[in-house]
């Protein structure tokens, strides 16, 4: 189970696309703001 949240914490940090964040994931959004 631990696994399986771990998996989805990413898969919902880095593959999901927000259209409000122009096509960016929430990690590369904030990447580029900030980087």
């Amino acid at each position: 189970l631990e696994r399986a949240i771990v998996d989805y914490i990413d898969y919902y940090n880095n593959k999901r696309i927000k259209v409000k964040l122009k096509g960016f994931s929430p990690v590369q959004y904030r990447t580029k703001s900030f980087g």
